[in-house]
């Protein structure tokens, strides 16, 4: 049975990715954790794109998008690795 990736697991990965990518233009890595008892881990090779943001409170250069070079996302349970359902392509619109 392969496992669904909700929108709030996709959440996370971005979240996640996003912290681990921190100021870099290039990221090559990996993202593991577990979500409502399911290991999960990303392993990603991706160019980083970033939009400036002036505001009140200063200037940043949040991530924008993600062009994947190379990625796999693997789900785990107590049992066995599961085949589930990830797109980079829903990780993207998270950002």
């Amino acid at each position: 049975m392969i496992y669904s990736v909700s929108s709030e697991l996709y959440e996370e990965v971005q979240r996640r990715l996003v912290e681990q990518i921190a100021d870099r233009g290039y990221f090559s890595g990996s993202v593991a954790f577990t979500f409502e008892g399911m290991a999960c881990r990303l392993v990603v090779s991706c160019f980083v794109r970033r939009r400036h943001v002036v505001s009140p409170e200063g200037e940043a250069d949040p991530v924008s998008d993600l062009v994947p070079v190379w990625w796999e996302f693997h789900t785990t349970d107590a049992e066995a690795e599961r085949l589930n359902d990830f797109s980079f392509e829903e990780l993207r619109a998270c950002i």
